[in-house]
């Protein structure tokens, strides 16, 4: 790996090496004939960012127990699973970078109970997903015994259970793609090269770096919250802005989880409800989160970053009665003021317990620690024109170019995204073909299907 030469052509041209830029090069290198490729990352490392294993919550999201997901979302949400599980269980048998546990999301008092078996048996989610299940009391205190330890006995409990708990270190996934990918011939990764200028013309496109430039014929720009910032650059993307949404989490080294255990998630909330998860590498410790607040950058703990922030923003009259519209929301306000209490010093720990003990009734003040250096920031995609917030994943598709913001579940779809991907971009092409049949073969037909 390294920086490129000063000219370079290629057929396609992918920008931002994290989860969704690896897995779309992984796509196009395996499983495509086109013949010169190049991803182009400008940390030195792939997967620095939001891919990396500390800045998010290491879940496999498949919509069975996102209690904020519809039904439509979610059998969109559980193809793109399988596909990533698929492959992980084909690449890392070993479970080297990713390990696999119950999850499940746990109804408490006779109202959410009631809402986990209306979701399970009348909107279709036990039909959708064969191995979810309704367990009571005695079944979650076998699978969790701290969920159940110290709750009170007269409050009815109920969950939705799956052994589907996939635990990923998207960073990890994301260097496998891109070690697979370099196998095949014509496929050039280069890191530590900051893209600092696009230009479309009418041979394709120029990109300028500090190395020297790169030609392309098509271009795919995967770089999180700064996709949005190249779009407008480039002209699109002019009805969106970006809400900035930083997540945290708490640690709790006694291990008190064996899997996952999600809560139920407040309507109207974009952001996921608080949960509790075994790390990926360590099962003596349970991260729980993740916090929710609003930061004006576009990376996390990075003010450089700042400027970026305000050229996505874009400082119109029109952003600005978008974000005030949103944020006057009677549910949301309160949650993002609420969370601005959790950074803060010794309070924040204290405010956050309550959150800690719907999981774990007995956690203590002691029990649990900030988790420094953790979390990422999910772009929250902004329509200026209907002044709300767009729900899911970004694309804007232009000539022979194509820009992802993906807040979460980004990194679950990504190669569902990538196979979507690569189809546009074989039709910018022409020339070239997508074997579909042999990406499947390597990715959802490894996943495990209910007996």
């Amino acid at each position: 790996m390294g920086a490129g030469t000063t000219e370079s052509e290629y057929d396609l041209i992918i920008v931002g090496g994290g989860i969704s830029g690896a897995a779309l090069l992984y796509t196009t290198a395996k499983f495509t004939d086109v013949e010169r490729v190049a991803l182009v990352e400008k940390e030195e490392e792939i997967a620095a960012i939001n891919s990396h294993h500390t800045n998010n919550s290491q879940t496999l999201h498949f919509g069975d127990i996102e209690t904020n997901y519809t039904l439509e979302k979610a059998e969109s949400v559980k193809e793109g699973a399988e596909l990533l599980a698929g492959y992980l269980e084909n690449t890392d048998p070993d479970r080297e970078f990713h390990s696999k546990r119950s999850k499940m999301v746990l109804g408490v008092g006779d109202e959410e109970v009631e809402s986990l078996r209306a979701r399970y048996e009348d909107e279709g989610f036990g039909d959708l997903y064969p191995k979810l299940r309704q367990i009571g009391r005695e079944e979650i205190e076998d699978l969790e015994p701290k969920v159940v330890e110290g709750r009170d006995p007269s409050k009815e409990l109920r969950a939705l259970q799956t052994p589907d708990g996939y635990v990923v270190d998207y960073g990890a996934t994301a260097k496998s793609f891109v070690d697979d990918a370099r196998e095949e011939d014509g496929v050039d990764v280069l890191t530590g090269t900051k893209v600092e200028d696009i230009q479309q013309g009418p041979d394709g496109f120029t990109i300028e770096t500090a190395t020297g430039s790169l030609q392309g014929d098509v271009a795919v720009v995967a770089a999180g919250s700064h996709s949005l910032q190249i779009a407008k650059e480039m002209g699109y993307g002019k009805n969106m802005s970006l809400l900035p949404v930083a997540g945290s989490f708490f640690l709790a080294d006694s291990g008190p989880l064996n899997g996952k255990v999600y809560t139920l998630q407040m309507k109207k909330l974009p952001f996921a409800a608080v949960h509790g998860d075994a790390d990926v590498y360590d099962d003596s410790i349970t991260r729980f989160g993740p916090t929710a607040k609003l930061v004006p950058t576009l990376e996390r703990g990075r003010f450089k970053t700042v400027g970026d922030f305000f050229d996505v923003f874009g400082l119109n009259i029109n952003s600005f009665l978008s974000y005030g519209n949103i944020l006057a929301d009677r549910i949301l306000l309160p949650y993002v003021l609420k969370n601005l209490v959790y950074d803060v010093p010794k309070v924040g720990k204290r405010s956050f317990l309550p959150e800690v003990q719907k999981v774990v009734p007995t956690a203590e003040l002691d029990d649990i620690e900030r988790a420094k250096g953790y979390g990422g920031v999910r772009p929250q995609i902004v329509n200026t024109e209907k002044k709300s917030l767009d729900m899911g994943e970004a694309k804007i598709t232009g000539n022979d170019i194509i820009f992802n913001i993906t807040p979460s579940p980004g990194a679950s779809t990504c190669l569902k995204n990538a196979m979507r991907d690569t189809h546009q971009v074989m039709d910018f092409l022409d020339d070239y073909a997508f074997d579909e049949d042999a990406f499947r073969s390597e990715t959802i037909d490894n996943f495990p299907r209910a007996d």
